[in-house]
């Protein structure tokens, strides 16, 4: 049976002790009732897996000994999704969520000349990054990076980076998923906002080596599309 697995943003040395968040010692001590001389694992994100022992099962201050550290390689292929924000912020906060789980590495709110005006509650998406790294059991949490606008993006030098945008319009070149990628460790694909990239955004991305893929024949919510793409993407 796997270990209970929580979260910290203390990286302790080995062999070292603990005190634990308020958050994370309520649940360990009053939901799961777990007692001194247990042991659960801990992940600080950034691929750090830690075994510890429970020494104070105090429900506000949950001090744990640190038994074992492991280190946890990265994805040998990163995904990065680029994508616009929707109306519905519980759609947004939905991808996040299963994009998480799925294993991307960073996700960029993208904003396009069709993107709703959205209010970024930072605190509360990095919450949910952090709830859905540890719900999969993973060791590394995703970037969550700030907002940034379609035309900036797209001039971006990103060498060594497969560049794909995702599109509705017919095009004759556009190529499915994942049938056409460049050789690369690191995948960038720009998902956008509901009505789609406009055609001046289409264009713009074509003349900065990006290329134009399909996920599908049905026509995706925006979110829809970024958890496609990132599957896709993450079986490479």
């Amino acid at each position: 049976m796997n270990l209970p697995f929580f979260y910290t943003d203390i990286i302790p040395d080995a062999a070292s002790s603990l005190v634990l968040s308020e958050d994370t010692s309520k649940h360990i001590v009053q939901v799961l009732r777990m007692q001194n001389g247990e042991s659960l694992q801990l992940t600080d994100g950034k691929g750090q897996l830690f075994t510890a022992e429970i020494t104070d099962n105090n429900r506000k201050k949950c001090a744990v000994s640190i038994r074992q550290t492991s280190k946890i390689q990265p994805p040998s292929s990163k995904v990065t999704i680029a994508i616009s924000p929707v109306k519905n912020t519980s759609r947004f906060e939905w991808f996040l969520e299963k994009a998480t789980e799925i294993g991307v590495s960073s996700i960029i709110p993208l904003i396009c000349e069709r993107t709703e005006k959205q209010h970024f509650r930072f605190d509360r998406l990095q919450n949910i990054l952090l709830s859905a790294m540890l719900q999969s059991r993973q060791c590394w949490l995703p970037g969550l990076l700030e907002p940034r606008r379609f035309e900036e993006l797209v001039k971006e030098k990103a060498e060594g980076y497969g560049k794909y945008i995702a599109h509705c319009e017919v095009a004759n070149e556009k190529a499915a998923l994942p049938l056409q990628l460049a050789k690369s460790s690191h995948h960038l694909i720009l998902i956008g906002p509901e009505g789609d990239f406009t055609p001046a955004e289409i264009q713009a991305a074509l003349q900065n080596q990006f290329i134009p893929v399909s996920l599908g024949e049905t026509r995706l919510r925006t979110e829809t599309a970024g958890i496609v793409a990132a599957t896709l993407l993450r079986l490479v």
